[in-house]
């Protein structure tokens, strides 16, 4: 097998009713989620992770009591292994691992294992298409620390973001078709749903926002008249801060107070998880019930879609190849203007 290793990068989630409590810790205390000083992050995050617990854990038990966001990674891991390994052969394929950010298999467990079997070119790949500072840059950050201190060193390159891939942009097309076969005839709204960010964190130069609408055009165009009728909207608001929109919620009101029927496509999620099988499944849902949406649907993700794992690999190959930093549009996907990207001079100490 290869010395070289792709990390797949994930949220990660609770694996048990006791574990609800530390996953929100370990969120809140990231300082990507709350930048403010050590300790007053660190008290903040004990006093959320406290305070929301009881409804966390009310709506993982919707789930089972954990998250399904581990072993939905973890298949997208063996797919992608498994056709890396078809195209480059056994010898020459490199070993594909996840690592979690806040619960589960945590980056340090994945350095060590990797330092134990010799293994020292990274190559990371978070599962988040559209690059934030919030998600793919937190996770690439501390890949780094741990990467460092278990002897391993920086990652030797990897894929920042790609909003536009043509594996992620045709597999989450076919979801939209799959769902809307079993409704011939029908022509809903399509609401192109992404987890929001406060707008102080695009102000900052975040890209994520303008990453989402390119993803969401380049859905729109492969979908043709399916998708006549379309909105980016955002979920999953949090707090008192003004957050990006306009927000799913408000989407959802509109559509029932004009009789349309719609369809919610999560655009920022290769996995299920608490976001889609509570938030848009069953809160959004009944919701919409209440406005008086008449049909209400909601696309699958975009999970081991062949063609999503496809376009993985296909970005992993060319990482391997040309080396450094690479995205579904070579180079660079950002304009200078988003100063928070890692491939812009002021945030390669991140990932160098």
């Amino acid at each position: 097998m290869s010395g070289s290793a792709v990390i797949l990068f994930n949220l990660g989630g609770p694996t048990s009713p006791e574990t609800v409590k530390p996953f929100l810790f370990n969120l809140f205390n990231d300082k990507a989620i709350i930048n403010l000083p050590k300790p007053v992050r660190w008290f903040l995050a004990m006093l959320i992770s406290s305070r929301r617990n009881p409804v966390a854990q009310e709506i993982y038990a919707l789930m089972g009591g954990k998250s399904p966001i581990h072993e939905e990674t973890q298949a997208q891991a063996v797919a992608l292994a498994k056709i890396l390994e078809e195209r480059l052969g056994r010898d020459a394929a490199p070993s594909v691992h996840v690592a979690m950010r806040y619960w589960g298999h945590r980056a340090q467990d994945v350095a060590r294992e990797l330092a134990k079997n010799g293994k020292k070119k990274t190559l990371f790949l978070p599962l988040y298409p559209q690059f934030s500072t919030t998600t793919s840059l937190s996770s690439i950050k501390e890949w780094s620390d741990v990467a460092a201190s278990t002897g391993i060193g920086p990652a030797w390159g990897g894929i920042c973001c790609y909003p536009v891939m043509y594996g992620f942009v045709k597999a989450a097309a076919d979801r939209i078709r799959e769902t809307l076969a079993v409704h011939e005839g029908l022509a809903p709204r399509l609401l192109f749903s992404a987890h929001g960010l406060p707008t102080k964190v695009i102000d900052s130069g975040d890209p994520y926002q303008w990453q989402v609408e390119r993803t969401s055009a380049a859905l729109a165009a492969e979908l043709g008249d399916i998708a006549a009728d379309h909105v980016v909207c955002y979920q999953s608001r949090v707090g008192p801060l003004k957050w990006i929109g306009p927000s799913t919620e408000d989407e959802i009101k509109r559509a029932g107070a004009d009789k349309t029927p719609v369809l919610v496509v999560p655009v920022a999620f290769v996995s299920e998880h608490s976001e889609t099988l509570v938030e848009l499944d069953i809160e959004y849902r009944l919701l919409a019930e209440a406005v008086g949406v008449p049909v209400y649907l909601r696309a699958r993700t975009v999970g081991t879609h062949p063609a999503f794992i496809g376009g993985l690999a296909d970005l992993v190959e060319a990482a391997l190849r040309d080396g450094g930093l690479c995205s579904d549009q070579g180079d660079r996907n950002c304009s200078l203007h988003w100063s928070q990207c890692p491939q812009q001079a002021n945030s390669q100490k991140y990932v160098r």
